[in-house]
């Protein structure tokens, strides 16, 4: 008898840390492109992001474009007041795929920093 227990890839957390804001939107589209060409499973941990504006949550939606027609996995997690501030105030729970988690921190390894440069 074979068994059907097909395990889940294992998701690679990618932490934005700082500002999502124009000034640095191109690096911050280049490392969600990347990121989402290495990983068929990604979490965006954006608890560090300080300020967003529309070009960093534009960022975001592409992320989210690109994945779903990829047909990959893109959840963001442990959303900063900054973050829950744009997200609430321009009504995006849904098209990000529901509630909106604020402040706690993923339990995923490989995660990888953002700020400025990437570490």
């Amino acid at each position: 008898m074979t068994s059907n227990n097909k395990q889940k890839p294992t998701p690679s957390v990618l932490r934005i840390e700082g500002e999502m804001t124009i000034y640095r939107a191109g690096e911050l589209k280049q490392t969600l492109l990347d990121a989402l060409d290495q990983a068929a499973v990604l979490e965006i941990d954006l608890s560090a992001v300080t300020e967003m504006d529309t070009a960093g949550l534009q960022v975001l939606m592409l992320a989210r474009q690109v994945a779903q027609s990829k047909q990959q996995y893109l959840n963001l997690v442990a959303h900063s007041a900054p973050v829950l501030d744009v997200f609430e105030l321009l009504n995006l729970a849904e098209h990000f795929g529901g509630p909106l988690n604020a402040a706690s921190r993923p339990s995923i390894s490989r995660a990888h920093a953002i700020d400025g440069a990437l570490s």
